[in-house]
């Protein structure tokens, strides 16, 4: 169909590739993912050490995981709509704002799961 693209062990390299450069940019690029990583460094350990067996360590770190996964999409949609314009406009606002609401319930689902578990102490 016109475009060569890669296939097999060289697809998966380059997947890779791309993934990383993506993770640096948004290191480099997004304050609010930054932030999100020390978080993580701080609840990973902690879900480890107040898990009671492999399930509920998954559930108490699989949160945070999202939270990193939901930055990066929003940071994506907000990249998306610089490009487009920097002009106001109703949908672009609305898209950002649907963006920074999903980090929001991420944020909501961390605090649920690990409150439900604790309590059950």
């Amino acid at each position: 169909m016109g475009r060569d693209k890669p296939r097999g062990f060289r697809r998966l390299v380059m997947a890779f590739v791309y993934s990383w450069q993506g993770l640096c940019s948004a290191w480099r690029e997004e304050s609010a993912f930054r932030q999100e990583l020390a978080l993580s460094l701080l609840t990973v350990p902690a879900a480890l050490y107040f898990g009671r067996n492999g399930l509920e360590r998954a559930a108490l770190i699989a949160p945070v995981f999202l939270i990193l996964i939901v930055e990066l999409l929003n940071s994506s949609i907000e990249a998306i709509v610089d490009r487009v314009g920097m002009d106001p406009h109703p949908l672009a606002g609305i898209a950002k704002d649907m963006g920074s609401a999903a980090v929001m319930l991420s944020f909501l689902l961390l605090g649920g799961v690990w409150l439900l578990i604790l309590m059950d102490r």
